[in-house]
């Protein structure tokens, strides 16, 4: 069975940090692109940043430069570290495990609320 859990998200005020982790079991982690996706109330899901199987990365315009993602394929973990968070960041945080075959899995997400 395949499992993504993610964890980290909470309340943050404007301009702090947060460390988001997403730990998958079931799957042969080394083989999988994985992203982080968000998706904030009225809003469609959009991709935040992913990371290739070797873990290079690419982000999304709006958080270029503040977040940054990795893996740890020994771990079998994808982190995304969040810095200078704003407002706008709010959005329930999903992981996703996919392959160039068609095969993706998904989260089932973490709350980041950034208010003062």
């Amino acid at each position: 069975q395949v499992q993504l859990v993610e964890s980290g998200g909470g309340l943050v005020q404007p301009g702090g940090s947060l460390r988001l982790s997403c730990a998958a079991s079931g799957i042969t982690f080394s083989i999988y692109r994985m992203g982080w996706y968000r998706q904030a109330p009225g809003k469609q899901r959009e991709l935040v940043a992913s990371a290739t199987i070797v873990g290079k990365p690419t982000y999304a315009d709006p958080v270029k430069g503040r977040f940054t993602i990795s893996r740890d394929n020994t771990e079998n973990t994808v982190y995304l570290q969040m810095n200078s968070l704003k407002p706008e960041d709010t959005a329930v945080y999903y992981c996703r495990a996919d392959r160039i075959t068609g095969a993706n899995y998904w989260g089932q997400g973490t709350q980041v609320t950034v208010s003062s």
